[in-house]
């Protein structure tokens, strides 16, 4: 699983010209679900995203988690994080999980994170047109990849 995990004061997701979710200070997560995932890939991307200490403190020091600030979360399917842009000029998403793989995966990823947190995670819609919008706190921006995990 990849994710890109932005920072952010304000975000929302529109899906036909209707807010599907919206959070205040927290993190809009982008979720690519390649086949190879599993549950071990949720529980680790979960861990790291709650507790990693990338919102700042009383001196402006990047030291408090997720779970600190009792921050939000907007999380996104993406399958486009899998793309592979090595041959011509057109992306292959050869590597994307398809939909009966990645939506098991993708309300599993919802699930841990809901239990994971204090306060209601928001979501977009699985395979949907979406329309993101976010105030990028920072800005933060960090991929996690859960094969990469050394």
């Amino acid at each position: 699983m990849i994710a890109v995990i932005q920072r952010t004061l304000e975000a929302s997701v529109t899906i036909e010209n209707t807010i599907r979710g919206e959070i205040k200070k927290g993190l809009v997560i982008l979720l690519g679900i390649e086949d190879a995932d599993n549950e071990e890939d949720i529980d680790w991307l979960t861990r790291k995203i709650i507790n990693m200490r990338i919102f700042n403190d009383e001196n402006g020091v990047m030291n408090k988690s997720l779970l600190d600030i009792e921050g939000e979360i907007l999380l996104i399917s993406q399958f486009t994080l899998h793309a592979s842009t090595k041959k011509g000029n057109r992306p292959s998403y050869i590597k994307a999980a398809k939909p009966d793989t990645a939506i098991p995966l993708y309300e599993k990823m919802l699930s841990s994170l809901d239990m994971a947190i204090p306060t209601k995670i928001q979501s977009g819609e699985f395979g949907a047109d979406m329309k993101v919008s976010l105030v990028n706190d920072g800005p933060v921006t960090i991929i996690l990849d859960s094969k990469d995990k050394k």
